[in-house]
């Protein structure tokens, strides 16, 4: 039995809702600046259905990204994580983006709290283990509440914890804080996590490292990445 596709209900064409999540995902633009870049390409549709689009595909996209990369995600010899947490503000309130990224760059998880203490960085680490199975190494910064978290997982002779061991976390947050700035901050907790979710795995289906590679591979790269992104959720 076929599964019915998520597009069957409306009247505008995959492609164009797959362009406009793509544009609003990947790209530090806002609502209103995706409807004028669809504008010019002749394709009229308001800010609020963008907005309806993304709410709807978005996570259905991150999805079907996500699954296909799991299995090869599991397969890798000697994995290393980075974990660290970010500073965001809800509504003049501290929250906590708690985010797992690995020693390629991929990003793993993302998880929002409202405290930085044991509890929630046991939470973290249990959420990722579940998806992704035990790494090799862990990375971190300083905080204690990962090691707290580490001794009651068992994996406390894992860790490894130094000044500038975890820059690959830290540079890892900056296509984010380029779309908090965008998009004016967040006003709700659900609203941050869900798109923190959904950005990560589209950052990396679109992240090809191109200082890695010459010119030449990394548009067959860039071409495939593309070719893939427009065959999701198809029938």
């Amino acid at each position: 039995m076929t599964k019915p596709s998520p597009f069957r209900y409306f009247k505008n064409c995959p492609e164009i809702i797959r362009l406009a999540v793509m544009l609003y995902i990947r790209f530090p633009l806002s609502l209103r600046n995706v409807e004028d870049l669809l504008h010019e390409r002749g394709i009229d549709v308001s800010h609020e259905t963008i907005r309806f689009w993304w709410n709807r595909f978005g996570p259905l996209f991150a999805s079907e990204i996500r699954r296909n990369r799991v299995s090869r995600m599991r397969a890798y010899s000697n994995w290393q994580w980075h974990l660290d947490e970010i500073f965001v503000k809800i509504n003049g309130e501290t929250h906590y983006l708690w985010r797992a990224v690995d020693h390629e760059g991929e990003v793993l998880e993302s998880y929002v709290t409202k405290r930085r203490d044991r509890k929630a960085a046991l939470i973290f680490l249990r959420k990722i283990m579940k998806r992704y199975g035990r790494p090799d190494v862990i990375v971190t910064d300083r905080l204690r509440s990962y090691g707290a978290a580490m001794k009651v997982i068992g994996n406390a002779g894992k860790q490894q914890a130094g000044r500038w061991l975890n820059n690959r976390a830290e540079n890892s947050h900056l296509p984010f804080r380029r779309r908090e700035r965008a998009m004016l901050r967040f006003r709700r907790m659900h609203c941050l996590q869900k798109f923190a979710s959904v950005h990560s795995f589209v950052h990396n289906h679109f992240n090809q490292e191109r200082h890695l590679y010459t010119r030449a591979n990394f548009k067959l790269n860039r071409t495939a990445a593309l070719a893939e992104w427009r065959q999701l959720c198809s029938a």
